[in-house]
């Protein structure tokens, strides 16, 4: 049974960090991507990051690049959004989401939802003063 649980989310001042948790299993920690999407209420979901288990290359959605970093830790079969210089509108639930192999996405394909097999539950994150 796959399963992804995250955790880490919460309320932050603007300007501050915050890091993201994403446990899986089920699945093996050295052939997949992980990405995590994002969805505001009355916006459509959104993909922030993802990371690819086989060489770790990452992908960033410009509304987050160079504030957010993604890793991954496969002894803790744990990937990681940490997130820096948080602003108001970062505000979302935040859902990590796995491709299981075989892992076909690239550069311009990362940021479908439907390219991913499984979903977490979500966490939220507010960004408020």
């Amino acid at each position: 049974e796959v399963q992804l649980v995250e955790s880490g989310g919460g309320l932050v001042q603007p300007g501050g960090s915050l890091r993201l948790s994403c446990v899986g299993s089920g699945f093996t920690f050295d052939d997949y991507a992980i990405g995590w999407f994002r969805q505001a209420p009355g916006k459509e979901r959104e993909a922030v990051a993802s990371i690819i288990g086989k060489d770790n290359s990452s992908y960033y959605a410009d509304s987050v690049k160079g504030r957010f970093f993604i890793s991954s830790d496969n002894a803790k079969n744990t990937v990681y959004l940490q997130m820096n210089s948080l602003k108001p509108e970062d505000t979302a639930v935040y859902t990590c989401a796995v491709i299981v192999p075989p892992v076909s996405i690239g550069p311009l394909t990362w940021q479908g939802s439907w390219e991913y097999d499984y979903w977490g539950q979500g966490t939220q994150l507010i960004v408020s003063s």
